[in-house]
């Protein structure tokens, strides 16, 4: 296979993970969309970072072809996971109400805190549960790390 064309599989790996990431999101924020509070970006972002940090470490000990890796990680992370809203809904909540207006900088601050220490604990939780089930199939199939 040449490389131009391994190119175009990656591609198309990163658009399907990139449009199945960002229908879930989407899924998320119509469920949510009602309350009061972010959760649906917590949720995904926290999420993703686990996802993604699951990826890193399973990377890490065992090789997976590189249209897998970029589908999941660049595509489906990436369509799933927001900075963007993250940023948008600190600002404000349903278009037109500030969080820290709605009486409590507290929510904007528990928000912040809860993406971003959240999001780098099972970003770290995922790698090691990732790097353990990569070692774990390398056990049982008693192969060697390349």
């Amino acid at each position: 296979m040449k490389a131009t064309d391994r190119h175009w599989i990656v591609i198309i790996f990163i658009f399907i993970g990139g449009a199945l990431g960002t229908l879930l999101r989407y899924a998320i924020n119509v469920q949510t969309s009602l309350l009061l509070f972010p959760w649906g970006t917590l949720l995904e972002n926290l999420a993703g970072s686990l996802l993604l940090g699951f990826l890193t470490g399973y990377i890490l000990k065992r090789t997976i072809q590189p249209h897998f890796k970029e589908g999941i990680g660049v595509g489906f992370c990436g369509g799933f996971t927001t900075m963007s809203t993250l940023a948008a809904d600190t600002v404000f909540l349903a278009d037109t109400v500030f969080l820290a207006d709605t009486g409590s900088a507290a929510s904007t601050m528990v928000y912040i805190f809860s993406s971003m220490f959240g999001g780098m604990f099972l970003a770290l939780a995922g790698m090691t549960l990732g790097s353990l089930a990569a070692g774990r199939g390398i056990k049982e199939k008693g192969e060697g790390l390349e």
